[in-house]
């Protein structure tokens, strides 16, 4: 196993990490399900590609209005759908991923299943910047490691940013309309409004994630958004722990090495049984997990109680 391996492994793990981060806020601190995650993702990292490739856009401006656009599209998707039970916004909330993902793969604008291509040429002239600064310390031929390094650094700032957020009063109405939103309701607090803005920052952190995603694979296609990736998400957070966004970092990490660490098992099996033989082995670990620390690694079994 190589360290380019390896590297490859960590940015995916990050990428995973920014875009579970909105989940958590979601599920762990808001009481939402959202299930839509991916297609906000799909919108974001599109809508950067596209202004790019189409309209000629600087990748830098590009960015920030694909994370605007993915707001947007959370908080259209959220005004109907969050005045219905919660599993009923659930279902909606796939249901749009789908929508968005099969309009990306008809759509003549977006290149259907020939996606997009081109849009990292001012991302291509950081890196060899980057690695031209890391070549005195060994690390030059690493082709990926710049981005590892920017994944993760927007990670951990995404992280502290969210944990000071979450202690402000805003925060405690969002605990407060996920343990009992009736109440919440009672005090004088929009539920609705707190909701929309739960959902409008998963949205953007799933643009910021989709974004990475493109800068990763270098080729944007519809089948990258499958909601496979949002319920991957969901068990990156599991495994972390509810309500403790530093466990979405370890989720991920431990996640993705678990996926990619079991690729390399030498059990005469051909690639298609080995492929399930790891997601197998990865579940029996969640199960256990749940039975041992139903709360996850980093989760709060506080927080569990109080839901119950």
């Amino acid at each position: 196993m190589s360290i380019d391996f390896w590297i490859g492994v960590g940015v995916i793990a990050g990428i995973y990490g920014i875009f579970t981060l909105g989940l958590q806020l979601n599920a762990g601190f808001t009481g939402i399900l959202n299930f839509g995650q991916a297609g906000f993702m799909a919108i974001g990292a599109y809508t950067v590609g596209l202004l790019v490739t189409e309209q000629g856009w600087s990748l830098w401006v590009a960015l920030p209005a694909g994370v605007c656009l993915s707001v947007v599209a959370g908080v259209l998707v959220g005004l109907p759908s969050l005045r219905l039970r919660s599993d009923y916004f659930a279902i909606a909330t796939i249901a749009f991923a789908e929508i968005v993902r099969y309009t990306l793969q008809n759509a003549e604008f977006a290149g259907g299943n020939q996606g997009v291509l081109g849009f990292d040429a001012q991302w291509q002239d950081v890196v060899a910047w980057m690695l031209k600064q890391l070549a005195p310390l060994g690390l030059g031929a690493h082709g990926q490691l710049p981005l590892l390094i920017v994944v993760w650094v927007v990670f951990v700032g995404l992280v502290v940013g969210l944990a000071r957020l979450q202690k402000t009063p805003w925060g405690r109405v969002l605990r407060a309309v996920r343990e009992d939103e009736d109440a919440a309701s009672v005090l004088g607090k929009n539920v609705l409004s707190y909701k929309l803005q739960s959902l409008g920052i998963a949205a953007a952190l799933a643009a910021i994630a989709g974004f990475f995603l493109a800068l990763n694979v270098t080729y944007l296609y519809p089948s990258v958004f499958d909601p496979s990736f949002t319920f991957l998400g969901y068990a990156a957070l599991v495994l972390g722990g509810l309500a403790s966004y530093w466990g979405v970092a370890l989720g991920a990490v431990l996640f993705w090495t678990l996926i990619e660490g079991t690729r390399f098992l030498e059990l005469g099996l051909n690639s298609g049984q080995q492929a399930a033989l790891r997601f197998i082995i990865v579940g029996l670990f969640l199960i256990g997990l749940s039975m041992w620390r139903p709360q996850g690694l980093l989760g709060n079994r506080a927080e569990m109680v109080a839901r119950s």
